[in-house]
């Protein structure tokens, strides 16, 4: 998946230090959100494509799943170009499709920082978000507290990112699908974490400021 955003400089030579690293989950976020050169740690990879060739992606050329649901029979999906180990994990994964696990989630508690210079719809903004499997964790904390200095431009690039991504996988033939479902448990457990910790920070938040007012009362 490439970048949305152009890195900062030219990388470190040898002999030089890299900056400190970037922030993680629950890290202070400087006012006005998190610099975009700070987003990612590494560049992430790109998502894998179809019918590839050479190189270390596997060439992936068969059908993409078929629609979950009751399988037609051995002879009918071998027709439409499925082989056996298509059928034999589709037949093990049942009615999982890729998005199948992120789809249901939900956004609670992952709060979009105010965005006065660019407009988008958050709530599908963040769904794509957290159905990416190529982003970290702590790669999709960061792009949210970015989003204040992202530009119309890297808004709309970076959906169109995770739009493909969300495709290509989708397209994948069934040769991938229990891959595809333990990577997105993975990824979905993350999104829970995220919320988790941004329920713990917003209780801190509160608990300080009653402090803070307790203090304010109390002359000290």
């Amino acid at each position: 998946m490439a970048t949305p955003t152009p890195p900062a400089g030219n990388p470190p030579q040898a002999g030089q230090t890299q900056g400190p690293p970037p922030p993680r989950p629950g890290d202070k976020v400087p006012q006005g959100g998190l610099d975009p050169t700070q987003v990612f740690a590494s560049p992430p990879p790109p998502p894998p494509q179809q019918g590839a060739q050479g190189g270390a992606q596997p060439q992936d050329s068969g059908p993409p799943p078929p629609p979950p649901g009751p399988l037609p029979s051995d002879e009918d999906l071998k027709k439409k170009g499925y082989d056996d180990e298509d059928i034999r994990i589709l037949k093990e994964v049942g009615n999982y499709r890729f998005g199948s696990a992120s789809v249901s989630l939900n956004n609670d508690n992952i709060n979009v920082p105010a965005h006065p210079e660019t407009k988008f719809d958050e709530q599908k903004f963040l769904s794509l978000l957290r159905g990416s499997i190529s982003l970290t964790r702590d790669e999709k904390w960061r792009i949210v507290q970015a989003i204040p200095k992202l530009s119309q431009f890297q808004i709309d690039e970076l959906q169109k990112i995770l739009e493909e991504e969300k495709r290509k996988f989708s397209e994948l033939s069934p040769k991938h699908l229990l891959q595809l479902m333990k990577l997105e448990q993975k990824h979905s457990e993350d999104w829970k974490d995220l919320q988790s910790i941004n329920v713990q920070q917003g209780a801190r938040s509160q608990e300080q400021q009653k402090a803070d007012e307790i203090r304010k009362q109390l002359g000290l």
